[in-house]
């Protein structure tokens, strides 16, 4: 199949976005409003000024420069606003569902308050819907930079403010010298109140922080994943048991966590049997979009038209949405394989 027609066919397939950062989602002009509204925090207003403070060094200055915009979000229609930008852009790439990461305790320490956050939340789900046919849920993400209290605050707020369409618990941040199996206790106590367990994994470090994730954290899905692809029996592991990867390629060159898209070892895990998803991470900051993923995907790592079908199937198995969503969207994507050929 010609590029072109896969760029037509991978746009027309109704998606779902699982791994995406609420900070992350904004586009440079959400951004640019924001740096405005609050021009004390030091983020450029300049719109050239703000691609090269993207121009990521290493994971470490990528970290940086998130908290930075993190600040910039200091209200609940701060949180609205982001949240509307996400939603517009998703509705542009066919995606139906997404499950937006929200750190609450940076949002908390940016001077937001849980009642607050929680009611932007509830308000900025309201939105995608009727706006633009989004619909969202909320994965509540622990940073590793503050540790087990942070996380402990994380469940807290999941389990007391349960917004509309709250989902699970995460853990996200730095993982050089972060152990995974310290987090159990409270991911234990996040399944015991009906939550999904979803951690970053094996974003920039190797194998034995997914085996964490697998079997002390009990993940239902692990974000990014791919430092799985070293380990054969980790990758049966995660075939076997169904444990969808979160895989964000355009993120992951961005960030160095790999050295070149060519690199990257997204087909090595697809050969594997390992449920993949194909996910954005930051795209503002990594200036991508869904269907720019899909097709680096095929053009830069050879995935076939079928292949990258069974990608968003799996996306929509692995999804904490309806039933009758999923439905819709299966039957949605075989539609699209058929006018395709594919």
């Amino acid at each position: 199949m010609p590029t072109t027609d896969v760029a037509a066919f991978t746009a027309a397939l109704p998606k779902v976005e699982l791994h995406l950062h609420l900070v992350g989602s904004a586009s440079l002009d959400t951004v640019l409003t924001l740096a405005r509204r609050h021009p004390e925090r030091g983020v450029p207003t300049d719109r050239d000024e703000l691609r090269r403070f993207y121009a990521f060094r290493d994971f470490p200055h990528f970290l940086d420069v998130y908290f930075a915009v993190n600040r910039l979000v200091t209200t609940g229609a701060d949180v609205v606003t982001l949240l509307d930008g996400a939603a517009a852009e998703l509705a542009t790439r066919n995606v139906r569902y997404a499950e937006i990461q929200v750190t609450p305790v940076r949002n908390l320490g940016s001077g937001i308050s849980f009642d607050d956050l929680a009611q932007a939340l509830a308000d900025g789900r309201e939105l995608a819907a009727a706006k633009h046919g989004v619909e969202l849920g909320w994965i509540f993400d622990g940073d590793t930079a503050l540790g087990l209290p942070g996380l402990e605050q994380t469940l807290e707020f999941a389990v007391q403010h349960r917004p509309p369409g709250t989902v699970g618990l995460g853990l996200g941040g730095a993982e050089i010298g972060v152990r995974r199996a310290d987090y159990a206790p409270l991911f234990a106590r996040a399944r015991d109140a009906g939550l999904h367990c979803l951690p970053h994994a094996g974003e920039t470090v190797g194998p034995e922080e997914v085996w964490a994730a697998v079997r002390d954290l009990g993940a239902e899905r692990v974000g990014h994943g791919i430092g799985a692809a070293t380990d054969p029996a980790l990758l049966d592991v995660l075939a076997e048991r169904g444990i969808t990867l979160e895989v964000c390629p355009m993120s992951n060159v961005r960030t160095a966590a790999v050295p070149s898209l060519a690199e990257h070892p997204l087909p090595r895990i697809v050969a594997a049997g390992v449920p993949v998803t194909l996910a954005t991470d930051d795209p503002g900051m990594f200036d991508t979009d869904l269907d720019t993923e899909y097709r680096v995907a095929h053009e830069v790592l050879g995935l076939s038209p079928a292949q990258l079908a069974d990608i968003a199937r799996a996306g929509a198995r692995a999804a904490f949405c309806s039933p009758q969503l999923r439905a819709e969207l299966l039957t949605g994507i075989d539609e699209v394989c058929a006018a395709h050929g594919v």
